[in-house]
């Protein structure tokens, strides 16, 4: 994505403020934290594409299954059907009980 998002802009004018009359001056002027202006000239590398917002979401999630784990699940519900979820989590924790043992 090589656009240029009024975001950027803003940020790139921001810093370039910040730059000549100070921090206080900028943050005062442009309605916006201190703290704000210091992110962004940690992350501007001189580029306006360092100005882009990044991702925010999550690279994995801490509980998330195995690949062993989700092969059993689907075997699971290829054998059972018609069992309901309580069923099949019975089943489950059975069957990796006996495994880990």
């Amino acid at each position: 994505m090589t656009s240029i998002t009024q975001d950027m802009r803003f940020r790139l004018s921001l810093l370039n403020y910040a730059e000549k009359y100070g921090v206080t001056k900028a943050a005062i002027k442009y309605k916006v934290n201190r703290q704000y202006i210091y992110r962004w000239r940690r992350r501007f590398d001189g580029s306006i594409q360092s100005l882009r917002e990044h991702s925010r979401r999550p690279h994995h999630h801490p509980n998330q299954h195995t690949p062993e784990e989700l092969k059993l699940i689907k075997d699971m519900r290829r054998r059972n059907p018609h069992a309901g979820l309580v069923v099949l989590w019975v089943k489950l924790s059975q069957r990796y009980f006996y495994n880990t043992c």
